[in-house]
């Protein structure tokens, strides 16, 4: 099936965990939206980093110049961002779309990244971090997905364990755990390949 990759924040580890999933799974990627880093996009870093040979990495909708909120960014850049031009790639692959920053991040001035996920009507896979006041953004993203019915398939934590938080989230919220990534030193197409062989993901 496809899938949505959503994050808690900003920077949360999506894009590494979209690769890991696109490399063990062969899925195409689609980040609907890119702001700011045109030379160095999360497009890039997939197509750099992931050697599966299945994987097609499709162009943006939008490719704006600020890296900032995407509304802010479209309104610099002289863009509108409305719900009708996002329509989901054509390919004969399952593809997993990267929201552009948190699911309340608004797109434009009545359109959030939440809107677009309801929109296309994906599940999602909810990325969370370990930090002070993770537990509250997990808890509050998974919930503003269930008020709005998008099924979330599970949840993927990204860097430095901390046990207590995690075991928090997963119990209260009842969701399996896909996978965790560690902290890499650094992150290569190796990194990447070797990690997802580890990895046994059924979605």
């Amino acid at each position: 099936m496809n899938l949505i990759i959503a994050g808690i924040h900003t920077g949360i580890g999506k894009t590494v965990c979209s690769a890991i999933i696109c490399q063990a799974l062969g899925y195409d990627y689609w980040k609907p939206v890119q702001a700011g880093e045109l030379e160095n996009t999360d497009s890039i870093f997939i197509q750099h980093n992931v050697t599966n040979p299945n994987c097609i990495v499709h162009p943006e909708r939008h490719r704006l110049t600020l890296p900032a909120s995407p509304h802010y960014a479209a309104e610099l850049d002289g863009v509108e961002i409305k719900t009708t031009d996002f329509f989901m790639p054509q390919t004969n692959n399952k593809i997993v779309v990267e929201t552009a920053g948190g699911i309340m991040s608004p797109l434009s001035n009545s359109f959030l990244n939440i809107d677009l996920m309801e929109q296309l009507q994906l599940p999602a896979i909810v990325v969370s971090n370990n930090y002070l006041g993770s537990i509250n953004h997990t808890l509050l993203t998974i919930e503003a997905l269930q008020k709005r019915n998008i099924a979330v398939r599970g949840l993927v934590f990204c860097g430095n364990e901390f046990a207590s938080t995690r075991e928090f989230i997963l119990q209260y919220s009842k969701l399996p755990l896909l996978f965790s990534i560690p902290q890499f030193e650094k992150i290569t197409p190796s990194t990447i390949a070797d990690f997802a062989k580890t990895v046994s993901i059924h979605l």
